[in-house]
């Protein structure tokens, strides 16, 4: 078998054309690693131009038989799709082996949401007398009231901070730029954490403008991100499965149940489709369950 040309070719293609960010482009080739892996272990001996529908309803079979969810088979199928779809644009196949391939039905999944109270309860359980305390405080801060995806939050700059308007820069996904606006409580620990400690930390070359910087004077990671959250939730004692992501989660709905625009909603989240944005116009269930007992007979 010989892949590595097209696979390159695909990579490629990936981040000049699409400019689609590094996580995106290696799950991509990693859905096509699994389809080498299938290949390889049914001892199949084929070039990406020789696979056909046939082979790719095995390959479901098989992912299926190993018991991958159908959120996971969804995103597997997709990525084979754009890797076959790219074949085809470069005239490498005339028939997209994919094209009758269909995902799996998946559920819309609502997204794990805080309580106002329960980020306050997050805020407090931060001790202040440790180093990294107003630094971590900056950041549930700064993820709450701009509701950044984890990668934006550890590639923000200090350059980007613009105060005096009310706003920052950030670098989304496809290195998309858009401007959000940060509120006044976020801007006090952030300047907070500047004057306590990131003033103190001797940066690294590479990330002299990067905002937030652990003690060795580097950028934060995405699975430090993660650690200081999952510690914080715990110490609070929330009960719920939170992630990064969730103030994010957070930041979108307590907007749009206040009444905020979806449309500057999408703007702010940077999301390219108004659909994506859409999942957060859920109801309340709060609300839903005081309706039934105010209005219906049967209640």
């Amino acid at each position: 078998m010989n892949w590595t040309s097209d696979i390159n070719g695909f990579k490629a293609y990936m981040k000049l054309e699409r400019s689609l960010s590094v996580n995106s482009v290696n799950a991509y080739l990693s859905d096509v690693d699994k389809l080498l892996l299938y290949l390889e272990q049914s001892n199949t001996n084929v070039n990406p131009t020789q696979i056909s529908n046939d082979h790719m309803i095995g390959f479901i079979n098989w992912i299926n038989k190993i018991g991958l969810g159908a959120r996971s088979q969804a995103r597997i199928i997709s990525g084979l799709k754009a890797f076959f779809g790219y074949l085809q644009l470069e005239d490498r196949i005339q028939q997209d082996p994919t094209e009758l391939i269909s995902s799996p039905r998946i559920g819309r999944k609502l997204p794990e949401v805080l309580e106002i109270q329960e980020i306050n309860e997050i805020i407090a359980a931060i001790d202040l007398s440790k180093a990294e305390g107003e630094r971590n405080r900056a950041i549930i801060e700064t993820l709450y009231s701009c509701g950044l995806r984890v990668s934006e939050l550890v590639n923000l700059k200090k350059s980007h901070l613009l105060k005096e308007e009310g706003f920052i820069r950030v670098t989304g996904k496809g290195d998309k730029e858009r401007l959000v606006p940060i509120g006044g409580v976020a801007l006090k620990y952030i300047r907070f954490y500047e004057e306590t400690t990131r003033n103190h930390v001797i940066a690294k070359k590479a990330d002299q403008d990067i905002l937030f910087l652990n003690r060795r004077g580097a950028r934060l990671t995405r699975v430090m991100i993660f650690t200081i959250v999952k510690q914080l939730a715990k110490a609070a004692g929330i009960v719920k499965t939170i992630s990064p992501h969730t103030f994010r989660h957070s930041f979108a709905t307590h907007l749009i149940d206040g009444g905020a625009d979806l449309r500057a909603v999408q703007d702010m989240l940077g999301h390219e489709s108004i659909t994506t944005t859409e999942i957060y116009t859920h109801l309340d269930v709060t609300f839903l369950r005081d309706t039934i007992t105010q209005f219906h007979p049967r209640a």
